[in-house]
C-alpha cells in the first residue's frame, strides 16, 4: 500500500509531500491542474523511462520518492533474490533525474537497475489510464484475464518449458538439415580437407614439441660444447673436478663433527649438496654423450612443421588446436552426410515426441481456461447488470489456434448491451461508457485473484454519468475493502463523494511561475469541491445541499 509520495522539482511541482491512506481515495481537480503530472511521477517509480525535460525549469535535478507498507503481501522473496534490505513496514522507492542526463533508481537506498524497479513496481501498483481501454481489442490481454481467473500459472509454466524444448528441437532439426544439404553440395571438398588433416597426424601440443626439437637439432654443436665444458668442470680428472673436491670437503668436515658440534650441521648439508651435484654431473655427462646431430631426423621434423604451417595458412588459423577443431567439425559433417537419413529421422522423432507432449499440456490448459471462461461470464454478467446494463450479454469465446508460447487458445470477449442484438467482439460494438464499465468490472474481478496492494484508476469513468457512475464508485469501494488501496482520479461528483479520503490538485501562480499543488480536503472543503463539480464555478445553495446529500451529511 502506498503510504507517502514525495516529489521535488518535477515539471510544475516545486515540492509535494503527501500521505495516502488505506481504503478508497479520490483525486479531483480541473483539467490541466496537474493530476497527470503526479501520475507521471508515480510511473517513473514503476520503472518508466525518463525524459530529462521533466525536470522543473531552472533546476539541476528532480527526486520522486514513495513509501510502501508491504506487511500484508508476502514479498520478502523478491528482496532476498535481488540482495536488497527488506523492511515490510516501510519499503522506499526513489528515482533521481539530473539535467546532465543521468537517471538513478533506488530501492531501500540500494541502487538498482531500472528493470528491477519495474519488476517490483508491477507488484505494487496497477495504474489504469484511459488508453488502457484499448486493451479490450488485444487478444493477449483477454487471454491473460482468462489465465488470471483460471489460476493456471503452474500449468502454463510447465507448458512453456515444454514448448521451448519443442522450438529448440525444430531449430536443431532445421540446422542439421541445412548442414547436410550444404555438406552434400560440398562433400568432395570437405572429404578432401578432412583426409588431409587426418594424414597430418595432428595431436595437441605437437607443434611446440617439434619446434623445440628442431631448435635443439639446429644447435647441436653449441649444446655439446657447453655440456662437455660443464662436465669437465664438474667431473674433471684425477680428483680435480668440483664434485670430487666437494666430496673431500664434506668428508673432512664430517671427521671433526664429533669434536666440533657447531660444524656438524654444515657437514651434513655439504653431504647433501654432494649427492645432488653428483646427480647433476651424471645427467650432464649422459646428455653430452647421447646428444648428436641427426640430419635425417631434422629433415623429418622440418617437413612436419612445414605441413602444419601450410595447413594453418590454408585454414586461416594459428594453432594446431584450431586445426583439430576444424577436423572434428568436418568429421561431424561427413558423419551426418553418411548417416543423414537416420539422423534426421531421430531428430524428427524427437520433435514429434515433444510436440505431442505440448499438445497434451495445451489441452490441459484449454480445459482450465474453459472453466474460467464460465466463471468470467457469470461474474461479468452480474457486475455489468449492477452497472446499469440490464440487457447485457457477455461471453468468452475460446477458439483453437496453432501451438504458440501461450498455448493453443485464442480468446475473444463477445458483448451485446441490447436485446435482439447479436454478440460481437466487445472492442467493435461497445460505446466509450460501456467499455469503461467493462474494464472496471474486469479489473474488479481480477483484483480478487491477484493480491495487488494499490490500484489507481485514471478517469475510468469517462463516458459514464448518473446512477452508473455511483455504481462504479460502489465497485471501487468494494475492491478497497479487501486489503487493497484504490485511488480514483475522477471528474464525477458521484464517485468523488464515495472516497474515504479526498485530494484536490490545483494550480497557483507564484513569483517563480505556475505551480501544481495537492491538498487533502477537510469535510467543509469537500462539500465545496463536490458542489463546484455539480454546478461549476458559481456554487449555489442547491449545489451545496446536493453535495452534502452525496456525502451523506444530511
Amino acid at each position: 500500500m502506498l503510504k507517502q509520495l514525495y516529489i521535488k522539482d518535477f515539471t510544475l511541482i516545486d515540492t509535494l509531500d503527501m500521505r495516502f491512506f488505506p481504503g478508497f481515495s479520490v483525486i479531483t481537480g480541473e483539467t490541466g491542474a496537474g493530476k497527470s503530472i503526479i501520475l507521471g511521477a508515480i510511473n517513473l517509480l514503476l520503472g518508466q523511462r525518463a525524459d530529462m525535460k521533466l525536470i522543473k525549469t531552472g533546476c539541476s535535478r528532480c527526486v520522486i520518492e514513495a513509501h510502501f507498507d508491504l506487511s500484508r503481501y508476502d514479498m520478502e522473496a523478491f528482496f532476498t533474490e535481488n540482495d536488497i534490505d527488506y523492511d515490510a513496514d516501510d519499503c522506499i522507492l526513489r528515482r533521481e533525474l539530473t539535467s546532465a542526463g543521468k537517471s538513478r533508481a533506488f530501492i531501500n537506498d540500494t541502487p538498482v537497475p531500472l528493470t528491477t524497479m519495474r519488476r517490483l513496481g508491477e507488484q505494487l501498483i496497477d495504474i489504469h489510464s484511459q488508453h488502457q481501454n484499448l486493451l479490450l481489442s488485444d487478444e493477449d490481454f483477454q487471454l491473460n484475464v482468462v489465465d488470471v481467473i483460471a489460476q493456471d500459472k503452474d500449468a502454463l509454466d510447465d507448458y512453456r518449458r515444454e514448448f521451448a524444448g519443442y522450438i529448440a528441437a525444430v531449430k536443431e532439426a532445421d540446422r542439421v538439415r541445412r548442414e547436410i544439404e550444404d555438406g552434400m553440395r560440398n562433400e568432395d571438398f570437405i572429404r578432401f580437407q578432412y583426409n588431409e588433416l587426418c594424414d597430418a597426424q595432428l595431436e595437441p601440443d605437437i607443434q611446440e614439441a617439434l619446434e623445440q626439437e628442431s631448435e635443439t637439432l639446429n644447435h647441436v654443436e653449441e649444446i655439446k660444447t657447453a655440456l662437455f665444458a660443464a662436465d669437465s668442470i664438474l667431473a674433471g680428472g684425477d680428483g680435480e673436478g668440483v664434485v670430487e673436491r666437494l666430496k673431500e670437503v664434506a668428508r673432512t668436515l664430517g671427521g671433526i663433527g664429533g669434536i666440533c658440534p657447531d660444524i656438524k650441521d654444515a657437514a651434513e648439508r655439504l653431504d647433501s649438496c654432494y649427492i645432488e651435484l653428483k646427480d647433476i654431473a651424471d645427467e650432464v655427462s649422459g646428455n653430452a654423450e647421447s646428444i648428436s646431430f641427426d640430419p635425417q631426423r631434422l629433415e623429418v621434423i622440418n617437413s612436419k612443421l612445414d605441413r602444419i604451417y601450410s595447413l594453418q595458412q590454408k585454414h586461416h588459423v594459428s594453432t594446431v588446436d584450431e586445426l583439430l577443431k576444424i577436423r572434428r567439425h568436418h568429421g561431424e559433417l561427413l558423419e551426418n552426410i553418411d548417416n543423414s537419413d537416420a539422423h534426421l529421422k531421430e531428430l524428427e522423432a524427437e520433435k514429434q515426441r515433444i510436440f505431442k507432449l505440448c499438445e497434451e499440456k495445451a489441452a490441459r490448459m484449454s480445459g482450465l481456461r474453459r472453466k474460467a471462461a464460465g466463471v468470467i461470464e457469470g461474474e461479468m454478467q452480474k457486475r455489468l447488470v449492477a452497472l446499469g446494463m440490464p440487457n447485457v450479454r457477455f461471453s468468452v469465446t475460446l477458439e483453437h489456434k496453432d501451438l504458440a508460447a501461450d498455448g493453443a487458445d485464442r480468446v475473444v470477449f463477445m458483448f451485446s448491451a441490447n436485446k435482439n442484438m447479436p454478440l460481437q467482439p466487445v472492442s467493435e460494438v461497445a460505446s466509450g461508457g460501456e467499455i469503461a464499465r467493462v474494464m472496471l468490472s474486469l479489473k474488479a474481478m481480477i483484483s480478487g485473484a491477484v493480491k495487488l496492494p494499490t490500484i489507481i484508476f485514471d478517469e475510468i469513468d469517462t463516458g459514464v454519468s448518473g446512477k452508473a457512475a455511483e455504481r462504479m464508485a460502489m465497485i471501487m469501494q468494494e475492491m478497497a475493502l479487501k486489503d487493497r488501496q484504490v485511488i480514483s482520479i475522477t471528474h464525477l461528483p458521484q464517485i468523488a463523494a464515495r472516497g474515504t479520503t479526498h485530494y484536490k490538485v490545483y494550480k497557483i501562480d507564484t513569483s517563480g511561475g505556475t505551480e501544481s499543488r495537492m491538498d487533502v480536503l477537510s469535510p467543509d472543503d469537500r462539500v465545496r469541491e463536490i458542489a463546484q463539480m455539480l454546478s461549476g464555478s458559481d456554487v449555489s445553495e442547491a449545489a451545496v445541499s446536493n453535495a452534502k446529500e452525496l456525502l451523506g451529511m444530511i
